[in-house]
């Protein structure tokens, strides 16, 4: 087998890889839900997977608080390279390691798109504590002021 053809066919998934990657969630995680649910026992309420329009960037973040322009990014540990638990998959890594940086690069990007909008902007990770995340959260709400909503135009 020649390098390229082996460079070919270590990227084309197999069936059975193919069903694991379609079955890994985009939103609705576990590690999402739990912070969700604190969010909404403690009377805040919020918006999912919402996306925010911006010039040239669309992020979609996991919670948005609208009015507040909170922006809160629940990231996993291994698709967003995690400092602490981020691991480095030993198979195909000339397919995963780029991925995975461009991941991240896409999260920075995301970020300063939102900061310069005028959004605040929180990441937590999967491993965090969800009690500890929604406190978090919360601070960050009760020292962010809405934003006045834009007043409504006349029709006559």
């Amino acid at each position: 087998m020649t390098p390229e053809r082996a460079a070919v066919e270590s990227v084309v998934p197999t069936p059975g890889r193919s069903r694991i990657m379609a079955a890994i969630r985009r939103r609705d995680t576990r590690p999402e839900r739990s912070v969700r649910s604190l969010l909404h026992a403690a009377g805040k309420r919020y918006r999912v997977d919402f996306r925010v329009d911006l010039e040239g960037a669309r992020p979609r973040p996991d919670i948005a608080f609208t009015r507040a322009r909170v922006a809160v990014f629940v990231d996993g540990c291994f698709w967003h390279s995690c400092p602490q638990h981020g691991t480095k998959p030993g198979v195909n890594q000339g397919y995963w390691q780029p991925k995975l940086e461009r991941n991240v690069a896409r999260d920075r990007a995301n970020d300063r798109a939102l900061v310069a909008a005028g959004w605040t902007v929180i990441r937590v990770w999967e491993h965090e504590s969800p009690h500890d995340a929604a406190r978090r959260i919360i601070a960050v709400l009760e020292r962010s002021q809405p934003v006045q909503p834009l007043p409504k135009r006349s029709t006559g």
